[in-house]
Order: structure tokens, then sequence, then C-alpha cells
């Protein structure tokens, strides 16, 4: 080979090499997205407008879709025989957490975290389940109910307030203990004789309506308690007291307090019958449960507690009402907190 020729040759190497080098490395492969968390709500027969329980829990619900950018979903209970089912089609849908509503979804939620140990699962509303995959929920709604009871008691005229229950079951009878409390320890302070009409602490039984969803029993226990001379009412029933406010409204007479959201919120149209609420703020277990799902501190086996001191209970006056409410009595109600949340005010009988 001549010399001329080695040098061409070694010319075409040295381009060759340096064309590849330049040439920009071919991009590495995307790695697949992470699969999208999802968190799945299954809700008892009042639905999810039910301005209660499954309305709040999906706000909650909500709230994680927009912060922790979770997928959410839920299912609507018709029936109670819709529990099993709704969460069945959870299961299949590989739902990250299942959240259902409700004391009345506790037996078909602890046959499916039997059956099914790795799926996580936070209930609403019932304090505490076995499984070590069942997030639990309580709440101190005593106290949120007694700041209410003490509140009805200063606004009555007739000196009788009321309540009714939807259907009485442990979480449900501290709404009316706390509120039979808070109207005691009024009548304690003032030296007043102010009744509870739908609710006897000692015997522990009251007007209950058998369900959560009738508007018409609501409107029968509403015209009711107005005849016997209530003019402040606490439903204790979900949708059911919807009714008692159209009566309310109808007769243009009485007050009502509303529970587990705010009501003069979620009934603006009928704010000026709605003194207050007490306040159980499922949204915030709900999206704490998800979050703890997510960063892996989910425990099943205990419950998370709501309170006054996390501020997870509380009282909320009704729009049309939070400047009509006397001064005095409003600096009593919150004067009453730090006591019950140091346990020196007793919101609950004791037993």
């Amino acid at each position: 080979m001549s010399k001329k020729v080695s040098i061409l040759v070694a010319i075409l190497v040295l381009a060759s090499m340096l064309l590849a080098a330049c040439k920009p490395a071919a991009p590495a492969p995307e790695a697949p997205a992470a699969p999208k968390f999802k968190a799945c709500q299954v809700t008892d027969t009042g639905g999810i407008d039910d301005k209660s329980f499954n309305a709040t829990a999906w706000l909650g619900m909500q709230r994680a879709q927009k912060d922790l950018g979770v997928e959410v979903q839920y299912l609507e209970s018709q029936q109670q025989s819709d529990y099993e089912v709704n969460i069945n089609t959870f299961l299949e849908a590989d739902c990250d957490i299942i959240i259902p509503v409700g004391f009345l979804i506790a037996d078909a939620t602890a046959a499916a975290a039997e059956a099914n140990p790795d799926q996580k699962f936070a209930i609403v509303d019932v304090d505490y389940l076995p499984q070590s995959n069942v997030l639990g929920n309580a709440s101190k709604i005593d106290q949120a109910t007694f700041l209410s009871g003490y509140l009805a008691a200063g606004m009555t005229k007739t000196g009788k307030v009321g309540t009714y229950v939807g259907i009485l079951f442990p979480a449900t009878q501290a709404f009316m203990d706390g509120y039979a409390m808070g109207v005691a320890k009024y009548n304690e302070v003032h030296g007043t004789n102010v009744q509870v009409l739908g609710w006897d602490m000692a015997s522990q039984k009251g007007l209950e309506v058998g369900n959560f969803e009738s508007l018409d029993d609501g409107r029968a226990l509403g015209e009711q308690l107005l005849d016997e001379g209530a003019d402040v009412i606490m439903p204790v029933a979900g949708p059911v007291g919807l009714g008692t406010l159209a009566v309310l409204q109808e007769r243009g007479t009485g007050l009502l307090i509303g529970v587990d959201n705010d009501w003069s919120a979620a009934n603006p149209d009928k704010a000026d019958f709605i003194l207050g609420s007490a306040l159980k703020k499922i949204d915030v277990f709900v999206y704490e449960a998800i979050k703890e799902a997510m960063d892996g501190t989910f425990k099943g086996g205990v419950p998370y507690m709501l309170t006054l001191e996390n501020n997870g209970v509380g009282l909320a006056y009704g729009s049309a009402w939070a400047d009509k409410v006397p001064a005095d009595l409003k600096a009593e109600v919150e004067g009453l907190i730090p006591g019950i949340i140091s346990g020196s005010i007793p919101t609950m009988p004791a037993r």
C-alpha cells in the first residue's frame, strides 16, 4: 500500500470515529408511569349528596384528589344488600384503599377485610374493627353536641328543646347524650329548667325514626316536637332532618341544629332556620387515611380520633345567626371548650 493511500485510509478512519463521537446517543427508554393511587368510597343508603357523612367523606376524597393527585371514585348503596356488592366491585377494580361510610356497613367491611388481608380499608363512623387492615374512625362528637345543647338552651323561648335519632347505636347515642348534657350544664349555670324532648339520659331511650332516608319521617317528628313546645330541634338522622327543616320553614317558626357538617352552607335557602351545626369533620379522617395509605404509615386496627382539641369536631353558628346570637352567650360557649378538653367539664353522663 502506497504512503498516500495509507494516509487516506487513516484520515477516513479518523473521520468515521469523529462522526460516531458526534452522533447523539439514542434516548433511554422512558420508565413506565407509576400507576395512579386509587381511593374508592362506598356510601350507605343516604347517598353521596346526603348532606351528612357521605357528602363530608366525599369532600375528603376530593381534597385528596386535588392535593395528592389520587384517583377517586364512589358507588352509592341504594339498599343494605348493596354494601357487599359495592365493596366487591371495588375489590375487583384494584382500589388501593376502600372507604365504606357508616356503622351499617361494618359487617360487610369486616368480612371483606378478613377475606382480603392485603386490601386497606378506612371505615367512617366505626371506631374499631379487629382486622389490621381496617382503620376505624372515632370522634368525641358529644363534645360538639354539648356546645350545641348549651347554645340551644340559651336560645329557646319556650324552655323546651328537642332531638331525635335515625337509628340508635353507640355512635348516634353520643350525639344525644352530649346535647342533653349541654342543656343540663346551661341549667346548672343559669338556674333554669330547660327541658329536652326526645331523649332521656337515664333510660338511654328517645325518639327514633328507624332509618336515615325518609324526609316524611323527619316532617312527622318535626311537627310532633313543635306541637309539644320545642322551638330548637337537633335531628341526628342525616337527610331525615331535611324534613324537619322544611316544616320549620313552612310554619315560619323554630330553629334547627344540624349535625356532621354546616347545614346553613348546605341549605342556604333555609339558613334563617338553622341556628348552628355540631360538626364531625369526617373529611379530615378520610384525607388523612388516604395520605397514610399512600406514604406507608397506614396502621389498621386502631381508631383515628376526632376531638375539639385537634379541631376534628366543633360548633359552627348558622350563617344567618352568627351575628344574632348574643355575645355573652357566645362567650359562655367558647369558655366551655378548655374545660371540655381538660375533662373537667364532662360531656357524657356517668355510667
